[in-house]
């Protein structure tokens, strides 16, 4: 089971004795927290505090191992299984804020010591997943499920704890097991190195701009941070764009000078890829640890060790999928490409569209095709305003709101913290928490976490404790931070994902809120973006900064009408990098030029020259960062299957219908892992997921 997720409380009572520093300071990690909600006081946490709680997690856990090992008793659910539900409260608190602060607040003197908690982290898995006698108990259980009256969430609970130790390696002879856990420590070391590398190399990459005439077409808000950036540089009176999404998209996207774009370009696409920061050594190193791990664990490759423990079952079944997407993709990429180089040819440009000209010239056929221009939306989607519609369809379709906590604690001032509350009784939900900004401490991208999980505790059940991150365009001098038609679309996508989370009421957090398979999570999070430019919503909450002006017919018809637009290159940039992560899972890795690999691959699927993957290897986080989406980038798409699939029920109905939405609430949102996720995605759409409704979403098909 992956610590990460993994919901651990107090087993029984355990003398700990609070960590003191000599400045009296108190671990806080170490005791229950005393606000209301037990949101971590973030405030009285010291990057000194993480070790100590780690060890005091680990002794806690070992001594609770203990006790279930040597209980007399037969072994049932209460004795055994919920036992292991509540294992460490405080690795619980620890592991948690940690994992958080490596994503999103990763200072020089967090990353120096999480080269250390990382190894004691692993330690405490492997403490957990590969116990024997632990796991023989947990067998006992399993043996005789159908036998001990348990209802049909609880014998779920009880297959799920089974079939999760058996795949950590539970049920390994000792010798295996010791050559697992070398392989885990070797690669946990690797991940630490690949992230820290990745971070560096982000960071020390930027374009300085010294002629204001090669800023032309850039929109105000995108000059005004360059210079700001070079401000902080002490570079006054210039402009410097970084690889941060904020800085470099508007460059690839607007800016008229082909060699900026260019320069931004294979600045971003050769990330971590030389000098001190280079993540090809250690993604041959990754590459090689996996394979060798698939094979201790019984399986030909790494992709199939994978696939085996989700939906898709086999990477072939994967590959097959992404396939069926991406190649009428790939179709409607050259006609996209043809509509560009029409443009070029137009006027008088002299050059065929290369990577580094796709967004630049998309910009212009969209201009050209709807007559719809980025920036003259941009002003309707403040991020408050954003966040206000975001809010809106929620209580409309789940009957949820959002009141500010204007005292919680929270870990960076710019950080807003919500209750969540039934909008009809005022009772409190959960504890919701947004990050939009980017900052040197944390990476690109954007996700949701928790902090604390819905379920059964030591001390009765608890509602999450959730957070959203992102990367978002900051304000610039009195502009507020307005997002583009990209970021609007992230905000309700990570949303859809707290919404999982905040609505869960599976009663154990082993199974409530995302954790549930990996091609399976993406639902709820896709599915949520189709409210972002709903007609109805923007009427609601997309208003113009400066006037309060609601966005006008004519725009919101513009929108709605280029929803299609550029499709082939969304569908061909996402499907081509899950390819490539499968292949790279069905390789041994041995003697492997990554370079080489990449390329191989791009010629193998027909990845067309204008479009590279969506992530290069040296900066594909996701599944060289940590092993949480290797070998399954893919279930973006499997996912986008099932949500096509079930909006369509929306589109029939009303995307407001009371009862549609109360019938997802309740067998898609609420449900957690209490049933099987094909089963309770027929009850919802009344059949199993057709993949020609992706198509159709994505223009593919009538």
């Amino acid at each position: 089971m992956n610590l990460k997720k993994l919901a651990i409380a107090a087993l029984c009572c355990i003398a700990l004795t609070p960590t003191i520093m000599a400045d009296d300071h108190q671990n806080p990690f170490i005791t229950p927290y005393s606000n209301k909600y037990q949101i971590p006081p973030f405030d009285q946490i010291k990057v000194s505090d993480f070790i100590p709680a780690i060890k005091a997690g680990l002794e806690e856990q070992k001594q609770n191992i203990h006790a279930i090992v040597v209980n007399r008793a037969v072994p049932d659910f209460d004795n055994t299984i919920i036992p292991l539900e509540n294992v460490s409260p405080i690795l619980d608190r620890v592991s948690q804020v940690f994992y958080h602060y490596d994503g999103a607040l990763s200072t020089d003197e967090f990353a120096q010591m999480a080269e250390e908690a990382i190894p004691l982290l692993n330690e405490a898995s492997n403490q957990f997943n590969l116990d024997e006698q632990l796991f023989n108990k947990i067998k006992a259980v399993y043996d005789r499920r159908n036998e001990m009256g348990l209802n049909p969430v609880q014998i779920r609970v009880v297959e799920k704890y089974y079939r999760e130790f058996a795949e950590q390696g539970a049920a390994l002879p000792e010798d295996k097991k010791k050559e697992l856990i070398k392989v885990n420590d070797e690669l946990s070391k690797l991940f630490i190195q690949y992230n820290k590398n990745l971070l560096n190399a982000t960071n020390n990459f930027f374009v300085t701009v010294y002629d204001e005439k090669d800023l032309e077409g850039l929109p105000e808000s995108s000059i005004a941070m360059a210079a700001e950036e070079a401000k902080a540089k002490g570079l006054d009176g210039l402009w410097v764009f970084t690889l941060h999404a904020p800085s470099r998209l508007p460059v690839l996207q607007y800016a008229a000078n082909r060699g900026l774009r260019e320069a931004i370009y294979k600045g971003y696409t050769t990330l971590a890829s030389y000098g001190d920061n280079n993540n090809y050594p250690v993604i041959q190193k990754i590459i090689k640890l996996r394979a060798q791990k698939a094979k201790i664990m019984g399986f030909d490759n790494f992709a199939q060790m994978m696939t085996s423990r989700v939906m898709a079952g086999t990477p072939q079944a994967a590959t097959d999928l992404l396939l069926q997407v991406f190649e009428p993709a790939v179709k409607r990429s050259h006609e996209e490409v043809a509509d560009m180089q029409a443009i070029v040819d137009e006027e008088g440009g002299n050059f065929k569209i290369a990577p580094w000209d796709y967004y630049y010239y998309a910009e212009k056929v969209k201009k050209k095709k709807y007559d719809l221009d980025e920036n003259e939306v941009r002003p309707y989607f403040s991020l408050e305003n954003v966040l206000n519609g975001l809010f809106t369809a929620a209580e409309k379709l789940y009957g949820i709101k959002m009141v500010e906590m204007k005292d919680a604690p929270k870990w960076m001032d710019e950080v807003t913290v919500y209750e969540v509350v039934d909008a009809k009784t005022g009772d409190h939900v959960a504890v919701f928490m947004t990050d939009y900004f980017p900052r040197a401490t944390k990476r690109q991208g954007a996700w949701m976490e928790q902090m604390q999980s819905s379920g059964l505790y030591e001390d009765g059940n608890r509602r999450p404790i959730v957070y959203n991150v992102g990367n978002f365009t900051r304000p610039a001098g009195d502009t507020p931070a307005l997002l583009t038609i990209d970021e609007v679309e992230t905000t309700f996508h990570e949303f859809g994902h707290a919404l999982q989370s905040i609505l869960s009421q599976a009663p154990y957090r082993s199974i409530a809120g995302t954790n549930v398979d990996r091609d399976y999570v993406e639902l709820c999070s896709q599915f949520n973006e189709h409210w972002a430019f709903a007609p109805e919503l923007l009427k609601v909450y997309a208003k113009h900064y400066k006037t309060g002006e609601t966005i006008p017919d004519d725009l919101i018809k513009k929108l709605n009408n280029s929803s299609k637009f550029n499709q082939g290159f969304v569908a061909t940039e996402l499907a081509g990098a899950a390819l490539l992560d499968l292949e790279w899972g069905q390789t041994d890795g041995e003697n492997v030029d990554v370079p080489a690999f990449e390329a191989a691959v791009a010629e193998k699927i027909g990845m067309p020259e204008e479009i590279t993957f969506r992530y290069r290897s040296p900066y594909f986080k996701h599944i060289f960062g940590d092993d949480g989406y290797a070998s399954g980038y893919y279930t973006y798409l499997w996912s986008q299957v099932l949500e096509a699939d079930a909006f369509e029920l929306f589109e029939q109905n009303g995307i407001f219908d009371p009862e549609t939405a109360a019938k997802f609430k309740a067998t898609i949102l609420e449900t957690g892992d209490t049933e099987d996720p094909m089963t309770l995605f027929v009850r919802f759409r009344g059949h199993k997921p057709d993949a020609h409704a992706l198509l159709r979403l994505r223009g593919f098909e009538e």
